[in-house]
């Protein structure tokens, strides 16, 4: 529509502690232990999201990658079209 702003971006969430594990005894006691000492909790991991949608400062930045609240610059893999072509018909591949 006229006049909408829209903007997408790319981010990552970083690697969070959650629950998934929950029903794999050994896995999920290493997971939560080791875990708390270098994965982020719910809301750390939703910090980035929350920034990029909602702060002044990320008001009309699109076709960026976000990490941690901040742009970063993609890998060279993710700016490869051609690459990113051949991924895009191979999930259409997938799904068909």
């Amino acid at each position: 529509e006229e006049g909408v702003n829209i903007t997408a971006n790319s981010l990552h969430p970083g690697a969070i502690i959650t629950n998934l594990l929950r029903h794999h005894s050994i896995i999920d006691v290493l997971h939560r232990t080791l875990g708390r000492l270098v994965l982020k909790n719910a809301k750390q991991g939703a910090a980035t999201q929350c920034y990029v949608a909602l702060h002044p400062d990320a008001k009309g930045v699109s076709g960026k990658y976000w990490s941690d609240s901040n742009l970063y610059e993609p890998s060279e893999k993710a700016k490869d079209a051609e690459l990113g072509k051949k991924l895009w018909d191979y999930t259409l591949d997938l799904v068909a």
